[in-house]
Formats: C-alpha cells, structure tokens, sequence
C-alpha cells in the first residue's frame, strides 16, 4: 500500500566481513532551483488563500489597519488601532451577553484552537493511539472546528478511515490530561465525526435552591433541577419509569422531592397522585399530608399498596383495550406516579421470602405494563447490582448520582457509559459541592447529561404538605 522509500531495503542486507558495518547511501535526486522556488511559492500562495478562508475574520483585523496605512497615511491606521480596542471595551462592558453571543466567544475558539489544540494536536494524537506514524509520516485526525460556550469547549474532529467511537471513548483521560481539562465527553456529531466535550469551568458547582411551584397543572416533563449546558433539566414520569442510584449522600431526595413538588399543580387539580412506599421512614414521612392513605412503610403494606396499584392498572387496561392505545390524564383517570425509596431493602434485603416475591413481582407488573395505561414508577436505591435489582433493565431512563466504583457506572446507565463521559464516581462526597449532581441517560439518547437536582428542604416540603391539605 505505501511506496517503499530510499534507504528501507538496508535492513534485508548481510555483510559477510566481521566487524565491517554495512554503509547504505540513498541516491540523491538534485532539484533545479527555479522548480525549488516554484513549489515554495505556490505553497505559500495556498496557504495565504487557505487562512483567509478558514479565518476571515483575523484576516480581517490582521490587514484593515495595514491597508488604510498604505492607502490613507499613518493617522488613518493609528486612529483605527486605537478606536477599534476602545469599543469593543465599550461594547464588553455595556452589553456583556451580545458581546460574548456575537464576537466573545467566537474569539475565545479561535484563541483555543490556535494556543491550545492545534498546538498540542499532534503529539496528543501520537501519544493516545488516535494517530499513526507510519514510515516517517504522521496520519492523524483532522480537527475541523472549535466552538466555545460558556463553560466548555465542543471541539468537531473527524476521524480516521477505520476508527470507531470506541476508540476515542476509551482514550477520553488521555484527551482530557492532553488538552489541560478536567474531563472530556465523546458523542457523535455525524458519520464520521465526533463532538468532544472538555469542560473549563462547572457551572454545576453551587447548589440549587427547590424550583418554583409550576403555575399550570401538568404531567408533562417536570422541571426538577439544571443542566450542564444551563438549560433546566425536564424529567419525564408520565410514560416512562425513572431508576434513580446513587450512594449514601449523593442527592436520590432531591430528585424524589423535586419530582413531586412539580405535580403539585397536578395533584391539586385531581389529574396526578404520587403513591409513597418509604420503608426507610425518614424521606417520604416528611411530606406524609402530601400522600394521604397512599402512604406505606412496613413491607406487609408496601406490598399491600403495590398490589393495589397493579389492581387498578389492570382495571384501566381492561377499560382501554380496543379503545385507546395511549393514556391522557383525567380527573377519572389520574396519572399515578408510584414513588419507591430504597427498593432494594424490599426486593432484596427482605427477609420474608414470601413479601419479597410480592413486591417483586408487583413492581415488575408495573414497570413493564404501567406505561401505556398513565402508571409510572420513580424507584431510588444505593446498590445497582443485578443481584440486588433485577428489574433494572425495565426502567428506561436512569439517573447516576454519585456512587463508590467505577463498574457502578455501566450497571445503571448501561455499557460504554462511563468511556462516554460520565464520571459519576468522580463526584464530590461533599454535601455542598456534590449532592444532586449525576448523569442522565434517556431511553430516546445514548449520550449521558451531566445535571443537578434542585435542593427541596423541609420547610419546602411542609409548605407543600400544608397547600395540598389546605
């Protein structure tokens, strides 16, 4: 496939005189001076025509003040020098968010891709594996774009003929340690191409205070928290079931409690009822106005409550078949959202064998026929082995918050997750800096989302008990 260069045939030579080294001189091939000349200029040619195309604004500011020189005089171009600086200070003060959404941060990329990427590229791509050098040439992948947001830097990269994304998931901390970040994430742009993710800052470092009440009555996605990229993290529960994980700490009751401070509206208005199982008795019991008598602590009435969950579902069915596919919430048939903290200690640490396989196989019912009929389950535990919950894989959409290793990873949110960028076993232990904070992967996205769930605190949690009971 690759020519063969002067000099590659010394290795197959044998010198048949001890002690005498083998002397290999390639035959030099002497390049008159005017083809010489001609080759440099044109190559120097391209490259101008190739840096005005790629850079047409540098270009730009690089040569106007060169240009009103030559053609005005001197004042000319020391006027536009002076003036230009001045304001665009102006403009940076005055009206910061124009500035960095037109010119800052476009700026900013170009700075990174110069200073930073394109200078490091290619012994990063060397040292990883992303690249090859082969016989004395360096095929490597090719950059194509940087673009700067508020807090990270996406960098589009296309990749070399045969590579996978594999191959670059796999070497996210070389990239990251490589390009002076802090993580990088790997998702596909297109065929071909992948956008890296490497984080500058986190904007998901200070707490969030519990969002607002919602004004309208919906089941729709409900706003529970923030997303990396500053857009406010929606959480479906009508149509799907939740598994939420995470260690001891790590934020499950923020997630729950956000979740049902958003079908308040709901729960007021007849469409939503939350059903609580807490057998822990510390989380759920603080809103227990908000549940009514569907509230259950003990196993015996946990399973008790599943089975009359499942009940209902089943009546619903039964009315639906032949008429409707799909659920829309009525006061006749709310939307029942069955709320599980530390389903483990039910279906697992159970010691009475015969509870055990009833709430097993009332949750199992749940999951796999609630959807379509308006029943959805919101189960949150701290251990995500399969032998602890063998039902994970019914819950389409899971949420990592911080957990102990590295393999918890994969087991909540699925293979390759981890290699994708999340790191949910880097997570601070500190309540202040971690808590609420974890990956999200959706049934509909094989690309987890870095989010942060708001902070809902007791009196947050009285205030909503005293509304529903008022």
């Amino acid at each position: 496939m690759f020519r063969k260069l002067p000099g590659d045939e010394a290795q197959h030579l044998v010198s048949t005189t001890p002690d005498t080294a083998v002397v290999f001189r390639p035959a030099v091939l002497r390049t008159p001076a005017i083809l010489t000349i001609l080759i440099f200029t044109w190559r120097l040619l391209a490259g101008a025509l190739r840096l005005l195309w790629r850079h047409p604004i540098a270009s730009a500011v690089a040569l106007t003040p060169g240009a009103l020189t030559y053609f005005y005089g001197w004042r000319w171009g020391v006027v536009l020098t002076v003036l230009v600086p001045l304001g665009l200070t102006a403009w940076c003060l005055l009206a910061r968010p124009s500035f960095l959404r037109l010119l800052g941060w476009r700026l900013l990329a170009w700075w990174r891709l110069v200073w930073i990427y394109r200078r490091h590229w290619q012994p990063v791509m060397i040292i990883s594996g992303l690249g090859r050098h082969l016989r004395g040439r360096d095929y490597l992948p090719r950059l194509v774009r940087v673009t700067c947001t508020s807090w990270a830097d996406l960098v589009t990269v296309r990749m070399l003929t045969g590579q996978a994304v594999k191959d670059w998931a796999e070497r996210t901390d070389h990239l990251a340690h490589g390009f002076g970040a802090q993580s990088c994430r790997v998702s596909i742009a297109r065929s071909g191409r992948l956008l890296l993710v490497f984080p500058r800052r986190d904007p998901l470092a200070t707490p969030l205070a519990a969002v607002p009440v919602p004004a309208e009555a919906s089941v729709g996605p409900v706003e529970v928290g923030t997303c990396e990229d500053g857009k406010p993290w929606l959480l479906k529960v009508h149509g799907t079931h939740v598994l939420v994980a995470g260690a001891t700490g790590a934020g499950k009751g923020s997630v729950i409690w956000s979740t049902i401070r958003g079908l308040l509206p709901a729960t007021r208005a007849g469409l939503a009822q939350v059903w609580a199982l807490d057998p822990k008795r510390m989380e759920l019991s603080y809103g227990r106005d908000l549940f009514g008598t569907r509230y259950a602590a003990s196993p015996a009435d946990c399973a008790d409550l599943l089975e009359s969950a499942v009940q209902i579902m089943q009546e619903r069915a039964d009315r639906y078949a032949g008429l409707q596919r799909s659920h829309t919430p009525s006061v006749d048939d709310p939307f029942v959202l069955v709320v599980v903290d530390e389903v483990a200690f039910l279906t697992a640490y159970q010691s009475d064998k015969g509870l055990k396989l009833r709430i097993s196989a009332a949750l199992a019912t749940l999951t796999t026929q609630g959807r379509a009929v308006g029943f959805g389950v919101l189960a949150a535990l701290q251990d995500p082995r399969k032998e602890v919950m063998n039902i994970r894989n019914l819950f389409p959409d899971k949420i990592a918050l911080r957990l102990d290793e590295s393999e918890q990873v994969d087991m909540v949110l699925g293979d390759g997750a981890r290699d994708r960028g999340a790191l949910a076993d880097h997570i601070s232990p500190i309540p202040e800096q971690g808590a609420g904070i974890g990956y999200v992967r959706l049934e509909t996205s094989p690309d987890p989302i870095r989010v942060r769930a708001a902070y809902v605190s007791d009196s947050d949690i009285r205030a909503m008990a005293l509304e529903v009971a008022a």
